[in-house]
Formats: C-alpha cells, structure tokens, sequence
C-alpha cells in the first residue's frame, strides 16, 4: 500500500504544474491553493527520508503559499512549489554531506551493503553534484515563477526539469559502472 501511495504523490508532483496551469484557466487561483496545500502536507507527511522537524517546517511552509494564494488570489505562490521542492531537496542532500551517511550512500547501501571506502567517497561527490542540481534546478525554476509566463513556467517545471533529472540519473549510472570497473 505503501508503494501505491508513493507512486501516487510522485505522479500527482509530476503532473502539478500542468494541473495548476490548466487550472488557473478555469478557476481562481485561491481554489488551487487547496491543491498545493494537500499535495504538499500529503508529500511531506509520507516521505520517509525526512526527520519530523523537517516535516513540519515544509508543512508550514505549504500553509503560507496556500495562504498567500488564498487572500491574496495570487498565482506566484502557487508557481513556488517546484522551488520550494528544489529547496528541501537541496537541504535534506547537503545536509547529509555534513551528517554521513549521505542520502546517496544510503541508496548504495542498498545493494551493496559493505561499501568499500572509495564507494563512499564517490557518493559524497555524487551527493554533492546532487545538491549543485537542485540549487540549478530550483534558481530556474524560481526565474520561471519570477520573470516568465504561465507556458514557460510549466514547460520548465513539468518537462524540462524532469528530464534534465533523467539525464543527469542516467549519466551517473553510466560513469557508476566506469567507477566500479575501474575499483573492481
């Protein structure tokens, strides 16, 4: 039941910015609000790589763009969300540089459970490429919400990005395997 719900939020993540684009043609904003605030306290009270703290801190953070939606009936707050995703992301990864094991680490661990200590060192290096995507990602992402218009804002933020995530995931598995062949 767990992976079904999981499948879900990242399929309801995915599909947020064109919902709310096609949205905003038909409703006002202050109604999307009400998507934004239970997609994210949904997201934020299932994932299970963040502390209870960190929880809290991006529910309320949910609770004031939907709030600034709702009484001010603007759209801006609505657009934060991929920023706002880019931000935890970039936090729950850097902090972890600081805090090992890394989030990458812990997902290598996963198949491989005695990882030598140059495995850990390149995940630190992964972890770190990680957060140098989500800070690109999300300073972007925030232009789009900033000085672009609804089409760009949800071509960036419901294309773009994810494919740029794809490739980016794809390459480190490709030079992955490169490092692993070359450490045997």
């Amino acid at each position: 039941m767990k992976l079904f719900f999981t499948i879900v939020m990242v399929v309801l993540s995915v599909c947020y910015p064109p919902a709310v684009y096609l949205g905003l043609q038909y409703f006002s904003a202050k109604y999307l609000a009400l998507l934004l605030l239970t997609l994210g306290v949904a997201r934020s009270l299932t994932n299970g790589a963040l502390n209870s703290s960190s929880r809290w801190i991006m529910v309320g953070l949910l609770a004031l763009l939907s709030g600034w939606t709702w009484f001010a009936e603007s759209d801006v707050a609505l657009k934060l969300y991929p920023v706002l995703i880019s931000l935890n992301l970039l936090v729950l990864f850097g902090w972890s540089l600081w805090h090992p094991p890394t989030i990458v680490e812990k997902l290598a661990r996963l198949q491989d459970s005695n990882l030598p200590p140059s495995g850990i060192a390149y995940t630190r290096k992964v972890t770190k490429v990680w957060c140098g995507f989500f800070l690109v990602n999300g300073s972007i992402a925030l232009a789009t919400v900033l000085h672009g218009n609804d089409q760009l804002w949800t071509l960036y933020n419901g294309l773009i990005s994810y494919l740029l995530m794809g490739t980016l995931m794809a390459g480190e598995f490709l030079v992955r395997r490169r490092v692993k062949a070359q450490h045997g």
